[in-house]
């Protein structure tokens, strides 16, 4: 009896968090749905058609007719968008309207290479962002503290076209250190990739650094002001034990938040750093779709994308469970 009343309360502790989780799970389905449609709809409401695009300027009226009716664009917006639904459930994402291939071999041929970038630019928010926004929460007040602040502040505000285009012009065109473009895969050559990865990860990332920084910064300065941290110290534990193994893991919720919401900012950006890049990943995939009007391979790309960003936000809220288990 004693054992069964013990551990009641524990199991009755746990269940929020599954509960938490489940709804999460829920939810996904409802948002694939309305990202997937949202975009469909946009798509068609973009100017110019694609069997135009396919056919060329001189296609006859004719041609173009039964390219229409041959790639189905003929049919009603709400059937095309129901048929391409029923093949997502099968694993289908359709054909290229402009190449043939099939969608999924497209995103499979480009997604490895926007994982990797994407991951260099989040080891580079956080490999700046965190030293940075400890050591500003350590110099409150102090000028050291300014200039850290100062510095993610612009940070914030120097766009990743912008920053990727001084980084091409000083380190690549006029020191000639790094090369100002193409990539090469970690399986092929580790060296390579890491040195054709470093602007961009760099222009990439360093809004994420200037984010992890200042949201750090103010998480920390309030732990560090905390009754417990000053019962920490007047046990006689060190600095570096008090920042790194107490403040740090008690600031884990905000950075945890900041770095989810980071991952879906990267995939947005490589839009841009793809193509200045000239890197063959998914976001140089959706400008060159974007021309040709290929609607199966832009709406492939996100519903990828928008699977990537649900399964990050699961992933940190199962974080916020373990850093604190308090939360339901």
């Amino acid at each position: 009896m004693t054992t069964t009343s013990a551990a009641a309360p524990r199991t009755r502790r746990q269940l929020p968090g599954v509960r938490g989780v489940g709804k999460r799970l829920a939810g996904v389905v409802p948002t694939l749905l309305l990202a997937t449609f949202l975009v469909f709809a946009l798509l068609h409401l973009i100017p110019g058609d694609p069997a135009q695009a396919i056919a060329g300027e001189n296609a006859t009226p004719e041609r173009l007719a039964q390219l229409r009716e041959q790639l189905g664009l003929d049919r009603p917006f709400l059937l095309q968008y129901v048929d391409w639904l029923g093949g997502v459930v099968t694993g289908d994402l359709g054909t290229s309207l402009a190449t043939g291939e099939p969608v999924l071999d497209l995103i499979g041929q480009r997604l490895p290479t926007t994982l990797t970038l994407g991951a260099a630019s989040l080891v580079v928010a956080v490999g700046i962002g965190v030293p940075l926004g400890i050591a500003a929460a350590q110099r409150r007040g102090r000028s050291s503290d300014s200039v850290i602040t100062g510095a993610a502040t612009l940070g914030i505000a120097v766009p990743n076209f912008w920053l990727g285009m001084v980084l091409v012009l000083v380190f690549a065109l006029t020191l000639k250190w790094l090369p100002a473009t193409g990539f090469v895969p970690l399986t092929d050559d580790p060296l390579r990739s890491l040195w054709h990865l470093v602007l961009p990860a760099i222009a990439l990332g360093a809004v994420g650094a200037a984010e992890v920084c200042r949201q750090l910064r103010s998480a920390m300065i309030e732990v560090l002001q905390s009754d417990y941290m000053r019962t920490h110290q007047a046990k006689g534990l060190s600095r570096r034990t008090r920042i790194w193994r107490h403040a740090l893991k008690n600031s884990g919720l905000p950075l945890a938040t900041i770095i989810g919401l980071l991952v879906s900012r990267v995939l947005g950006a490589t839009v841009v750093v793809e193509a200045l890049f000239a890197i063959p990943g998914i976001g140089s995939l959706v400008v060159q779709s974007t021309t040709q009007r290929d609607y199966p391979v832009i709406q492939g790309i996100v519903l990828v994308t928008a699977l990537l960003v649900l399964a990050t936000n699961l992933l940190v809220d199962l974080v916020y469970r373990v850093v604190d288990p308090r939360i339901a």
